[in-house]
């Protein structure tokens, strides 16, 4: 079981590269997290905003892995917890299931990526600076993976 972060967006800040790695590294080399960045589309005067999302979403599609299941991370998507994320990823490695969890670009997906997606999971009924959400989803992925190991990382 693998685990892929697709993610719409290049040129992170440095504390967001810095703090992606650091969580990446603590996980066991089989645990770790391939970050591929898909390109943005920049939006003018001929490309409005659901013509971009339509290129990211082909980029997006086009950088699945066949036999990958795609969760993409939507404000509208299933409200998930910590827990949930160790849950699956147990479930996923019985399996042997490879997933890619896609972070889309700043006006979300298009149509297509959403209907081939195996699930919408939602982080927060808050809005986060996209930099941010790679951090986030790299520290919950460590802390399910805490979970799982009954490390003393994740406390109740």
């Amino acid at each position: 079981m693998k685990i892929r972060l697709l993610a719409v967006g290049q040129k992170m800040p440095k504390w967001v590269q810095q703090t992606y790695n650091d969580y990446n590294k603590r996980l066991s080399k089989s645990q770790q997290i391939e970050l591929v960045e898909i390109p943005p589309v920049h939006r003018s005067k001929t490309i409005n905003v659901e013509k971009a999302k339509q290129i990211e979403g082909i980029s997006i599609l086009s950088a699945l892995k066949a036999n990958e299941k795609m969760i993409v991370l939507d404000e509208y998507g299933l409200a998930i917890s910590t827990k949930h994320i160790a849950q699956s990823i147990t479930k996923w490695q019985m399996q042997s299931v490879d997933i890619a969890i896609v972070i889309g670009g700043a006006d979300g997906f298009s149509e297509e990526v959403k209907s081939k997606a195996f699930a919408q999971w939602s982080l927060s009924l808050l809005t986060f600076p996209h930099p941010l959400v790679r951090v986030i989803v790299i520290e919950q992925i460590y802390r399910a993976y805490s979970i799982i190991a009954n490390h003393p990382y994740h406390r109740e």
